[in-house]
């Protein structure tokens, strides 16, 4: 079982930064890749980034190539997602998500919900025109 907490979340004028981190329980973290997904208001729950066990490899979406980052801390059971240059298009509430590695190993990156097994409980990103 895992546990996962969202944090740093808030608001921010347009062409601002935020960094999200994601703080995990248990001492299998590293056997997890992990994702970062958005749900804006009125709209489906949609995939943003994850990373791999080792953080050595990352898949993004290309709405937001060149402007968020995705990292992991293994030692401190955390993953961050520094957000740069935010758009109003960006405001969502965002969840980290984690899989075992091995379960989606060669099947490409995980980018739907169903495909991640344990969830945080999300931290609204309100960004301002």
């Amino acid at each position: 079982q895992v546990q996962l907490v969202e944090s740093g979340g808030g608001l921010v004028q347009a062409g601002g930064s935020l960094r999200l981190s994601c703080a995990a329980s248990g001492r299998t973290f590293s056997s997890y890749l992990m994702g970062w997904f958005r749900q804006a208001p009125g709209k489906e729950r949609e995939f943003v980034v994850a990373i791999g066990r080792s953080g050595s490899t990352t898949y993004y979406v290309d709405s937001v190539k060149g402007r968020f980052t995705i990292s992991r801390d293994n030692a401190k059971n955390t993953v961050y997602l520094q957000m740069n240059s935010l758009k109003p298009e960006d405001t969502a509430v965002y969840y980290c998500a984690a899989v075992l590695a091995l379960r989606v190993y060669g099947n490409g990156w995980p980018q739907k919900s169903d495909e991640y097994d344990y969830w945080g409980q999300g931290t609204q990103v309100t960004v301002s025109s």
